[in-house]
């Protein structure tokens, strides 16, 4: 399976730079995965197409303000430090800009001195493993210096952080959103839990693995990237009774895709417990828990829209951007969702 099966053409100016102001009057495609037949409307409109019985699975990761800038000590050279990974004793796993200005040794100050970073080695992918070093809580520095770690296609300066995160942001950790869950307001989430609609929660803190570019042609020649999970043993007993009562567990995002599917076993049986996961989706995966996904619209040749393909057939994805493309949605982080059923039936 090649890389540049995945590809289509995206004029840059349907790339989405702000969010709406009304998170869920973003527009929704709505994919038959069965037939490939599609439809058109707006984001708070799945309520009438979600039933009874059917439990909505989110992610309550919560993104930090992961991007440090400052200065090499000693020299006015800026350096962009991005937190990727947090380890023991003040270690983090980071991506440095430039790479040739944080050798192991050097120092990286911020705000003042307010944090000061030492780098101890390269490590995988040229990442740097950065101890840092501060007085008070980490948390309430990183908040003060920290900026949001929008993707480098959004331009534009987010005004307000919060409207990078969802609205149900709980957990610390991520390096970035999971933006499906960015169109939800918490009146469409007491609607939704109105009409019988469970809502379960899991956390996956999302790396910059998933976002990586595919650099080789096979793409079964990837490597994903490593990212920490939490499945609480309450949300895994309303995920499995909900299946076994024959409703739809409906991941919100790939992140949440990606943790049921890491955490099922073969018997379809959702496991609590947390770990690291670096599964891979692509089309040819067999699906142990999902029915349905609530998505973005993904970057060309990523391995997002491979796991997009997986579920609803690489042809009919192509065919379901293609009309995107054509009707102008808004895409990426900011922009439109698509959800992916199997019927396009409203419910009663």
């Amino acid at each position: 399976m090649n890389l540049h099966d995945f590809y289509y053409d995206l004029p840059e100016e349907l790339i989405a730079q702000d969010p709406l102001e009304d998170r869920s009057s973003s527009r929704l495609l709505l994919l038959n995965k069965k037939s490939g037949e599609v439809e058109h409307h707006i984001f708070k409109e799945i309520i009438d197409y979600l039933h009874p019985g059917d439990c909505l699975v989110i992610n309550n990761t919560k993104v930090i303000p992961a991007r440090l800038i400052g200065n090499k000590v000693g020299t006015d050279a800026k350096i962009e430090v991005l937190l990727l990974k947090r380890g023991e004793d003040n270690v983090w796993e980071t991506l440095v800009k430039p790479g040739k200005k944080a050798r192991p040794g050097a120092r990286i100050s911020f705000g003042d001195g307010l944090l000061v970073g030492e780098v101890l080695e390269v490590v995988e992918d040229g990442n740097r493993l950065i101890r840092f070093e501060y007085d008070g809580i980490f948390e309430e520095i990183l908040d003060q210096l920290g900026q949001m770690p929008l993707p480098p296609y959004i331009t534009h300066q987010l005004q307000d952080k919060t409207r990078y995160q969802t609205v149900y942001a709980k957990h610390d950790g991520s390096a970035a959103a999971p933006t499906a869950g960015l169109h939800f307001t918490p009146e469409l989430l007491e609607a939704i839990q109105k009409k019988g609609v469970n809502i379960a929660h899991v956390t996956l803190h999302v790396g910059l693995g998933t976002f990586r570019p595919v650099k080789v042609e096979n793409i079964l020649e990837h490597h994903m990237h490593s990212e920490f999970y939490m499945v609480e043993e309450d949300q895994a007993k309303l995920i499995n009774e909900t299946k076994e009562k024959g409703g739809r567990v409906i991941a919100v995002g790939t992140t949440s895709c990606r943790t049921l599917e890491s955490a099922t076993g073969e018997d379809g049986i959702l496991k609590a417990g947390s770990g690291w996961t670096d599964i891979f989706i692509y089309p040819g995966y067999h699906f142990k828990l999902i029915d349905c996904l609530i998505t973005n619209f993904h970057l060309p040749e990523s391995t997002l829209m491979m796991l997009v393909s997986a579920l609803a057939g690489r042809e009919q994805i192509m065919a379901a951007y293609e009309e995107a493309v054509k009707e102008k949605y808004r895409f990426f982080s900011f922009g439109d969702a698509m959800f992916i059923t199997q019927d396009l039936l409203k419910s009663c």
